[in-house]
């Protein structure tokens, strides 16, 4: 097993890391400690997660949360490997940027992670697109990221019963399956092929898959498309309609559409943001 850690950027009292890991099912999972309070986007891959607020299965657009001096463990039992964003804390700045929020009043999180969520994807698209080196703007998406992570996690019902590991493992190979193909046009990747090829009952599949990931297999499918389209009217000079056909759509209207409702607003609009605001 390795894993890769390449500090981004880093100031007084925080610190962003890309981490990447390639361990699989084989490989033995050690107990670990937060040395900071951490905040770690999944970018890519799926592995479980377990802490004493919980233990959890994460996937793409999920948040792992971990508090001060917590220990830890991480496991991959359903797929080689996963790649995240993470954002580390010292507890004097920690506790310095929770006393500023107004209504705040826990600085430690009382769950393991926060499931992906519409409203966080417009965030998590930017920092699929940030680079190392880009200090001034990850600084200032560490603090919004801490912000919304706090209010998510105080918002998040009580945490449900463990989890079988059959339905882990079917939940993981759909999320991975749709990391894979989402971008595919005329993939459609419906409820009922992707609880087929999980070998179970498209209601017993939805309500496994909307448990663990936090949205339905279709918000889920739309939510990846989104976050690469906004990857690339960021990143490239490529026509919206070329983007949206990369992104896998094929009807140019109902990507517009789309587009508006998960990102607050139109793709021409959202580039003409990014390039005005540096690509912050």
């Amino acid at each position: 097993m390795t894993m890769d850690a390449t500090t981004w950027a880093a100031g007084n009292g925080w610190s962003v890391q890309e981490v990447t890991c390639n361990a699989g099912p084989r490989d033995r999972a050690f107990e670990e400690r937060h040395e900071t309070v951490s905040i770690a986007a999944v970018l890519a891959g799926t592995f479980q997660y377990r802490s004493e607020q919980g233990a959890a299965l994460l996937a793409p657009g999920a948040l792992l949360l971990g508090n001060h001096g917590q220990c830890f463990e991480c496991r991959h039992e359903h797929g080689i490997g996963d790649r995240c964003l993470s954002f580390h804390f010292t507890p004097t700045y920690w506790e310095s940027l929770v006393a500023a929020m107004p209504s705040m009043r826990r600085a430690t999180f009382a769950h393991s992670h926060v499931p992906p969520a519409a409203s966080l994807t417009g965030m998590l698209a930017r920092l699929a697109s940030f680079r190392q080196g880009d200090t001034a703007a990850l600084e200032e998406v560490a603090i919004d990221l801490a912000g919304a992570v706090l209010h998510a996690d105080a918002g998040l019902r009580s945490r449900p019963g463990p989890l079988r590991n059959h339905d882990a493992q079917r939940v993981s190979d759909a999320v991975r399956r749709i990391e894979a193909h989402a971008h595919e046009v005329g993939e459609t990747l419906s409820l009922a092929e992707l609880a087929h090829d999980a070998d179970l009952s498209p209601w017993h599949f939805l309500r496994v898959f909307r448990r663990v990931v936090g949205m339905t297999p279709h918000q889920y499918v739309l939510r990846t498309r989104m976050q690469r389209a906004a990857e690339q009217l960021r990143d490239s000079a490529a026509s919206i309609s070329s983007i949206a056909f990369a992104a896998g759509f094929n009807d140019l209207s109902t990507f517009n559409q789309r587009f508006r409702a998960v990102m607050g607003m139109s793709p021409g609009s959202y580039r003409i943001r990014r390039n005005r605001d540096g690509g912050s």
